[in-house]
């Protein structure tokens, strides 16, 4: 249930936010706004995200998931797969096509990756502040990630993979490729088995949003 404080109306260039730590105990923040690129260039440097859009709704959960750059897991069976190096990789080539793919990635109930957000986040890919990871193989995509990036900061949103271990080669390259940015905050917002077992852990929101200001002051280019 949205139960959660509704923001006051604003004008559309004046976006605001209630402060992540006024989060209830799911992680709700507020309910209101819009997915403009100014307001969602707002929510994700207060440590916010959106996840439903009728009403838009803005998050910010405690504990936080985040995957370190330095502690991305490659298992065995990874590594064969990065060995052979059955996909071809792509950044930014394909970004509509690699949330589409998100939304229609079986996850046991409906998609969040609806229409609108597909809207929202290519606004944002058009202003330089989203971006994708692309794995195909015999030219069909069948892999990838997607994620916004503000600073050293990126936030991976979701990935999908049609072919087995695509999505995971693709975190991949997305990892290698922020190392050798210089970011530093990789949010994955919450730990699911899949990131575990990738690396991806827990800490409290307080360190988190620590981190984020750090991170979102430098000048990264993806």
């Amino acid at each position: 249930m949205l139960l959660k404080s509704v923001m006051p109306a604003r004008p559309a260039n004046d976006p605001w936010f209630p402060p992540a730590e006024s989060a209830d105990a799911n992680g709700l923040v507020a309910v209101g706004g819009d997915l403009s690129v100014e307001r969602l260039l707002l929510a994700y440097r207060s440590g916010l995200f959106p996840w439903t859009v009728k009403p838009v709704s803005w998050w910010s959960p405690d504990p936080r998931g985040i995957l370190a750059l330095d502690e991305f897991h490659v298992s065995r069976s990874l590594a064969r797969t990065l060995r052979r190096a059955p996909f071809e990789i792509s950044f930014d080539r394909d970004f509509t096509g690699v949330m589409r793919g998100c939304a229609t990635q079986p996850r046991g109930e409906r998609t969040w990756v609806t229409a609108e957000f597909i809207a929202a986040y290519t606004r944002l890919h058009a202003a330089g502040h989203a971006h994708s990871v692309e794995c195909r193989h015999g030219g069909e995509l069948v892999g990838g990630v997607y994620g916004v990036s503000v600073g050293g900061f990126f936030a991976g949103e979701s990935m999908f993979h049609s072919v087995s271990d695509a999505s995971k080669v693709a975190l991949f390259h997305l990892v290698q490729r922020l190392r050798e940015r210089g970011f530093m905050l990789l949010d994955v917002q919450m730990v699911t088995p899949a990131t575990r077992a990738l690396g991806a852990r827990e800490i409290p929101r307080a360190e988190y949003l620590r981190r984020l200001e750090k991170a979102v002051a430098l000048r990264c280019e993806f």
